[in-house]
């Protein structure tokens, strides 16, 4: 009887009801600037970025811990840059908000994307993608002391190894004259080295000028300007850095560590 009991505790599978609310709730994003470097309390960080004014309401702070459903503004656990998250009710400005300040949601897209973060099932293909070469596993979504989750021998073999040929990098779309082209760009389009004809990676995501893609370190950081997009010969790749990143995944800390 304890055994049954244990196992109904813990079972894998159970029947839920799940119900639609997208048009009661309004999931809002407070990001840009520095943001979380000047904050110290999650709830209520001093204002910095687009959605947030130059100071804080006060009057307003226990409005900003949830109203009677217990909504509020939580930290994104991914990284700083990308500011606080929270839903709240659609019929109204959640605390602190500017009407002013308010912006597209584009525009926090594109941040994201600037800042080599990939983010839904489009971007990260279910089934398909390997966790490490996203960099999942700097952003809070990896737990290498957890036992048994879905793939976890390969992914904590191949983290312990340190060998990770390719991973999702932020790029930019120029043409010859090294001018940002927008538009022009589709997900899945190929990148080709025109130094060596073959294929580097592939985009995932692209908004304007800026995209995402998953590509082979080794060529993504040459800098020679021989990255193309394949069957657009005007249309060139740059490979951007993100800050977040640690040292070890450039292929400069790698060779230095094979060196000594």
């Amino acid at each position: 009887m304890m055994f049954e009991s244990n196992y109904m505790r813990y079972r894998l599978r159970s029947k839920v009801e799940i119900e639609n609310v997208a048009g009661e709730f309004s999931c809002w994003q407070r990001f840009g600037g520095n943001l979380t470097e000047t904050s110290k309390v999650a709830d209520e960080p001093e204002a910095a970025s687009v959605g947030w004014g130059s100071g804080v309401d006060r009057a307003a702070r226990s409005s900003t811990q949830g109203d009677g459903h217990g909504w509020q503004w939580f930290k994104d656990p991914r990284l700083d840059c990308l500011g606080f998250r929270g839903i709240f009710p659609s019929n109204q400005t959640p605390p602190l908000v500017e009407s002013d300040k308010e912006t597209n949601e584009k525009n926090y897209q594109l941040w994201r994307i600037e800042n080599g973060v990939a983010e839904g099932s489009i971007e990260i293909p279910k089934g398909e993608a390997i966790p490490l070469e996203y960099n999942l596993a700097c952003l809070n979504a990896i737990s290498f002391d957890k036992d048994c989750y879905v793939g976890q021998e390969l992914v904590a073999r191949t983290h312990h190894r340190g060998v990770i040929r390719k991973r999702l990098l932020p790029l930019m779309f120029l043409d010859d004259s090294g001018t940002e082209v927008e538009e022009k760009v589709a997900p899945g389009s190929e990148v080709i080295d025109t130094t060596s004809c073959k294929k580097v990676g592939f985009v995932t995501a692209a908004l304007g000028c800026r995209g995402l893609g998953v590509l082979r370190l080794e060529e993504a950081w040459k800098g020679s300007g021989s990255l193309i997009i394949e069957g657009q010969d005007d249309l060139k790749v740059e490979t951007i850095r993100p800050k977040w990143w640690p040292a070890e995944w450039f292929p400069e800390h790698q060779q230095h560590s094979a060196v000594a």
